[in-house]
């Protein structure tokens, strides 16, 4: 009987542990995926900032040159 429990109980222990590393396999993919949208989001970020930032010169530029142009 005492053969049997502990039997039982190492079974449940690697069950236990075969779930565990499949949850911490999928977690660390899971992981990586969410790294690389971070890090697509923070290039795109920089992108847009680059972008405004042009678009904001140009705007000072054409405000800038306007006002002499109806002189």
């Amino acid at each position: 009987m005492k053969n049997i429990a502990f039997i039982g109980a190492l079974v449940i222990s690697i069950g236990l542990i075969i779930f565990l590393y499949q949850r911490l396999t999928a977690t660390e993919a899971a992981l990586r995926v969410a790294e690389q949208h971070f890090a697509d989001c923070q290039q795109v970020t920089f992108q847009l900032q680059n972008q405004l930032s042009a678009d904001e010169k140009s705007a000072e530029a054409k405000s800038a040159t306007a006002p002499s142009a109806k002189h």
